[in-house]
């Protein structure tokens, strides 16, 4: 039986390829605490697996993932007193006072565990389909390569529907370009796969019902490279971005991140971390969907 509640994990190709797969299809695949605790665990797994050469990650259901859960029964369940309690919310400043808990629970959940994602020691392959929202960016951008289907569509509404300037891994103007990062984030408006792809975000663009096949097919050239020279490929592309400023701004702006947190707990009286209508922004539950950014449409 699988060890896992939220994802699968397997290997295909007398294990040189590592699938992991994120199962919370009836909850759009958001990310509770659970699931994502799971998925540090399975990349750690294909990580020391010495004949695991590449990752594919996917997400079961009609999309990839919705996001951050917030407010499934589940994640609920996780994060209140009780026998549910996850126990990583009793650790890492989860026992702190509320601005210091969140500054380090998001930093070990949400921005130093995608970071280490990143850098992980083996070729990593997104495999996208349907909504890529947010937090699901995140994931996406940790990875090496990305593969989508072609009804693929991107966005970060945090902005727009929560009033937070985006996501704790805040790859956006290097995986969209500075100003479309702005426009995107500041009207909620998503990318296709087509565009994605001219942006050079995305490297493959297939057919839904294709896939999953095709993206083996391109791990399997991946995986065809000696891994030594793999690795130095990445490390090359990740250095030079590093020297370039990249994870100085990631850090930069988890910062302004946790700021825009603290500014809503203190404009709520404690009552919120982010917008909600009684301060002004519109209820997310109910906002319209989501629009794709054009360049003839206000």
């Amino acid at each position: 039986m699988s060890p896992y509640r939220y994802i699968r994990y397997d290997t295909v190709d007398e294990g040189r390829i590592a699938r992991i797969v994120l199962n919370r299809p009836q909850a759009r695949n958001a990310q509770n605490r659970g699931l994502l605790v799971e998925l540090d665990e399975a990349f750690g797994r294909a990580e020391s697996d010495d004949t695991v050469r590449v990752v594919v990650l996917s997400g079961e259901g009609p999309v990839f993932s919705a996001g951050h859960d917030l407010g499934t029964p589940e994640y609920v369940a996780e994060r209140t007193p009780g026998p549910d309690l996850h126990p990583s919310f009793g650790c890492d400043g989860g026992t702190h006072t509320p601005v210091e808990m969140r500054y380090r629970q998001e930093y070990e959940h949400f921005y130093d565990n995608t970071r280490r994602w990143r850098n992980l020691r083996k070729i990593t392959i997104a495999q996208v389909h349907g909504s890529v929202l947010s937090a699901a960016l995140m994931l996406t951008w940790a990875c090496d390569l990305i593969v989508a289907a072609e009804d693929t569509v991107f966005a970060d509404v945090v902005a727009a529907r929560l009033g937070m300037c985006g996501v704790e891994y805040f790859g956006h103007p290097w995986e969209f370009g500075p100003r479309k990062a702005k426009e995107l984030l500041l009207t909620g408006d998503s990318v296709d796969a087509d565009e994605a792809y001219r942006l050079g975000m995305v490297s493959k663009v297939f057919p839904a019902d294709e896939l999953e096949d095709r993206t083996l097919a391109f791990a399997r050239r991946i995986a065809a490279l000696p891994t030594m020279a793999a690795l130095m490929v990445k490390d090359s592309v990740n250095q030079a971005m590093d020297a370039s400023g990249f994870t100085v701004a990631l850090d930069a702006c988890f910062s302004l991140h946790q700021l825009n947190h603290a500014h809503w707990t203190v404009v709520s009286e404690g009552r919120s971390v982010v917008g909600t209508p009684e301060l002004g922004m519109p209820d997310w539950r109910g906002a319209p969907g989501i629009r794709p950014a054009r360049k003839d449409v206000v």
